[in-house]
């Protein structure tokens, strides 16, 4: 395996400046999840002085060759690529068949019960396409065209030129003949990560469980052994180029204190950079996981909110002036978990983005699957709320009672009715959140409840209920505009 350098470009830089650091015999990744990845790895030269021809055949198929950084990394030797080529058409049977076309080579027939025999046969189409597409075939067999391969087929030795996997090849001029270990690190697609929380709650009270997977998933075409792993987690600004297609805490909350951290965290930038501590093998097509959270005891009250009003919250002036505005309704009341991600709710660190799967426990200590929802990268010492599902025993009803508009004086009363009911065996508080967006004026002029501001359009009416109890919230909203 052998490589070259190149001057290190201002965009891979910034990207991750952890992608250069001292070559080493491991690989190391630093993955984004946006679905990508910056690859480093090690390259022995042997460069003479002059001209040197370097290959590389550890190149992922979805390299973005423009972002190569080609270096010896302790800067003692000197030299300048020429030129530099990527080739990514590794030796196939599509392949193959369309470098012989317009040759006749020979045909293994296999047929049960029977020797095998070979016929001859020559292509006149191979059905191999760029980028891989593929048509029929068109074989000449005895004078006979047919749109099939006749057998399999049997190719002449490789050219010297043929490669096995995806290879750059450098041109390398060089004032003196040197033998190094040159450092390579490239942008590349098909490489991405994700967090996923499992998080188990007891059938009744306010504390759960969570243990969390990094899931990574390489569909770059090359694989990488025993790599270094670094996740970049944060919204880094990647431009989407054309036609380039790329395809689409870290904390070890050990229950034991001497457990090893799986996954270790740290400020970069304005992003957070998570460490693998072990090296992990990622083949191609490969989805692995490790497990990077483990703890319990974190605190995360149920929260019930019934949010009554179907409408668009978006929408104009003139759609916000009529009369149904605000007044279709629903009877679903939202359960939401709610927690801190602080060190006094036993997390305390910056938790990747990713996809978290709630599960209670029942009476005899089954789990049960009650929902799932996604959470943005959250800081340390903010608030996690998560929509989980709907409740089955708690009921809201919402109605328009009153409505009047006086135009003449830019001025408009409704008068808004919600009946909640509790079918549990114990108390419980439905926030009742009421949405006053018809226009930017407005005042509550009789309440039979009090009510918190949430924002500039926002009410919230918190309401206590008793096992199958009802309860009526009335209010009377003034705009003016």
């Amino acid at each position: 395996m052998k490589a070259s350098a190149t001057n290190p470009l201002p965009y891979l830089a910034s990207l991750a400046a952890a992608a250069l650091l001292p070559a080493t015999a491991e690989p190391s990744l630093t993955i984004y999840n946006q679905g990508f990845a910056v690859v480093r790895d090690s390259v022995p030269l042997d460069l003479q002085a002059g001209i040197t021809e370097a290959h590389f055949s550890g190149m992922t198929a979805q390299a973005e060759t423009d972002s190569v950084i080609l270096r010896d990394p302790a800067g003692k030797v000197k030299f300048q690529i020429l030129e530099q080529a990527y080739r990514n058409d590794p030796v196939s049977s599509g392949l193959m068949l369309q470098l012989n076309e317009g040759k006749t080579i020979g045909f293994e027939i296999r047929e049960p019960n029977k020797p095998n025999r070979s016929v001859q046969g020559k292509i006149i189409r191979s059905g191999y396409g760029a980028g891989g597409q593929t048509s029929q075939p068109i074989i000449e067999v005895d004078g006979n065209l047919r749109f099939s391969l006749p057998g399999e087929p049997l190719f002449p030795a490789l050219g010297d030129d043929t490669i096995l996997n995806p290879t750059l090849t450098w041109t390398i001029n060089s004032a003196e003949a040197a033998g190094f270990d040159a450092e390579i690190a490239y942008v590349t697609g098909g490489l991405s990560w994700q967090a996923d929380y499992n998080i188990v709650a007891a059938e009744k009270g306010d504390m759960i469980d969570i243990v969390g997977w990094v899931t990574f998933k390489n569909q770059s075409g090359a694989a990488f052994k025993q790599a270094k792993v670094k996740l970049m987690a944060g919204d880094v600004n990647k431009l989407q180029e054309e036609p380039r297609m790329l395809q689409r805490k870290a904390m070890a909350m050990a229950t034991d204190a001497m457990m090893e951290e799986a996954v270790t965290e740290k400020t970069f930038d304005e992003f957070h950079l998570y460490t693998v501590a072990r090296s992990v093998t990622l083949r191609d097509q490969e989805t692995k996981q490790v497990e990077f959270i483990r703890g319990g005891g974190v605190k995360a009250p149920k929260i019930f909110v019934y949010d009554g009003a179907t409408m668009n919250y978006g929408a104009r002036n003139f759609y916000r002036g009529e009369g149904d505005y605000g007044v279709p309704t629903n009877k679903k009341v939202w359960v939401l978990r709610e927690f801190k991600n602080s060190k006094e709710n036993n997390l305390g660190m910056p938790l990747p983005k990713g996809r978290l799967r709630f599960y209670s426990q029942d009476d005899d200590g089954s789990l049960q699957f009650t929902g799932e929802n996604q959470i943005d990268h959250t800081p340390k010492d903010e608030t996690v709320r998560v929509y989980v599902g709907n409740s089955f025993d708690l009921v809201g009803e919402r109605r328009r009672t009153v409505y009047k508009v006086d135009n003449a004086n830019n001025q408009l009363d409704e008068t808004f009715e919600i009946k909640l009911r509790n079918r549990k065996k114990e108390p419980v508080e439905i926030r009742v959140v009421e949405h006053l967006t018809r226009f930017d004026n407005w005042e509550v002029k009789e309440k039979s409840a009090d009510f918190r501001k949430l924002d500039s359009h926002t009410i919230e009416f918190p309401v206590t209920l008793k096992p199958d109890e009802e309860k009526i919230v009335t209010y009377r909203v003034h705009y003016s505009w």
